[in-house]
């Protein structure tokens, strides 16, 4: 068995060929160099790009696979470089009746073994077919207050999914929930949970990840953690401490601020107003069955984790002098001393980088699509 760093949730934002695909991600972010950014700087060996269903990236594929330098393997994934497995998905978006009545839209991660099974989703995507085409199924950023299911269309994800709730192994979380909130929502103590970036940009990419167990880099094996089967399973979730997610707290949108005190909190302290953005603390507390927080025996830790990127006062050309010379931001991250990191680039920068790692900031929640704030020292 080997330990592997899983990103699952990863857009693309053009195609080769400057076609958009995700408007609101970088032009950088395409197929091909989202595989370079996981082998060469990030140290990632799985990652799911959830745009494979553009006829436009389809094609980028096909053209990739001709290079020589990836290709696609009968378990499932295609490999690039033997260093890593590119799981091809897709994200939709499905419209439920909310609780109130009132019609909510969600997310979904889907993921396929082959170019063919995504190929053939692709032409019948209209009609929301996964399990047919040897997909699976994820609900994405479950408790987000624009796209997820609980965030804006149920407080029970059995309710919208009735008999196929079974089918549904694993849920992501999330940048502004973590285990412990989750698992207040009794429903979820069989599911496995994942934390992935959600990444918009290269750099963005692993900012939440997961420490998998595997025989060996493929679908069929990335399946058997998720499902927790044959000793495969996740062995850890690495993400942002939720105060540092876009929308962890509940924003007064008229004050246009977050809004601090106990959860949950439907309406601004200050100007008595209801023009608000749900946050994801606030909603998990007006919803939970659990009064505290009870993991199951086989839930793995959730390890708060700082990216580079985040850490105040630590700009790109600091972080490319790290990646230069220690080659993927998980070794910085996790296997660096204090004096590696000093050794390249002094003693202020690599006291802010542990310090971040060891959980002594001070954070300020974010919340209305504003991330929070990182204070070392």
């Amino acid at each position: 068995m080997q330990e592997m760093f899983a990103d699952l949730h990863v857009h693309i934002g053009r195609s080769e060929k400057g076609k958009p695909i995700k408007i609101t991600a970088a032009r950088s972010l395409n197929f091909a160099n989202i595989a370079k950014e996981c082998a060469e700087r990030k140290g990632i060996q799985i990652v799911g790009i959830i745009d494979c269903a553009s006829p436009y990236v389809i094609e980028d594929i096909e053209e990739f696979l001709k290079t020589g330098e990836a290709y696609e393997i009968k378990d499932g994934g295609i490999i690039y470089k033997d260093k890593v497995c590119i799981i091809l998905g897709s994200e939709i978006e499905t419209a439920e009746i909310n609780d109130n009545g009132k019609t909510g839209s969600a997310h979904n991660l889907c993921y396929f073994p082959s170019l063919a099974d995504i190929k053939a989703f692709s032409k019948e995507m209209s009609k929301y077919i996964v399990e047919k085409f040897n997909g699976v199924l994820i609900p994405a950023h479950a408790f987000t207050p624009h796209k997820s299911f609980y965030g804006n269309c149920t407080s029970r994800l059995e309710r919208i999914f009735k008999e196929k709730f079974n089918k549904i192994f694993a849920i992501e979380l999330g940048l502004s929930a973590d285990t412990e909130l989750a698992d207040q929502i009794s429903e979820l103590e069989t599911r496995t949970f994942i934390t992935n970036s959600d990444a918009h940009s290269l750099p963005k990419i692993a900012r939440e990840y997961n420490k998998i167990l595997v025989e060996d880099i493929s679908f069929k094996e990335l399946l058997k953690a998720l499902k927790n089967e044959d000793g495969r399973k996740i062995l850890c979730n690495y993400g942002l401490d939720p105060k540092l997610g876009k929308y962890h707290r509940t924003y007064c949108e008229t004050c246009d601020k977050p809004i601090e005190g106990e959860p949950p909190i439907f309406e601004c302290p200050e100007c008595h107003g209801t023009n608000i953005t749900m946050g994801v603390l606030d909603r998990i507390v007006s919803i939970r069955d659990k009064e505290k927080s009870v993991s199951p025996v086989n839930r793995p830790p959730y390890v708060y984790q700082v990216p580079l990127t985040f850490i105040p006062g630590l700009g790109s050309k600091t972080i490319d002098k790290l990646l230069n010379t220690f080659e993927t931001e998980m070794n910085i991250l996790h296997k660096l001393s204090e004096d590696d990191i000093e050794a390249v680039v002094g003693e202020k920068v690599a006291k802010t980088i542990v310090a971040a790692r060891e959980g002594k900031a001070t954070i300020q929640a974010g919340g209305g699509g504003v991330y929070g704030k990182l204070t070392v020292g």
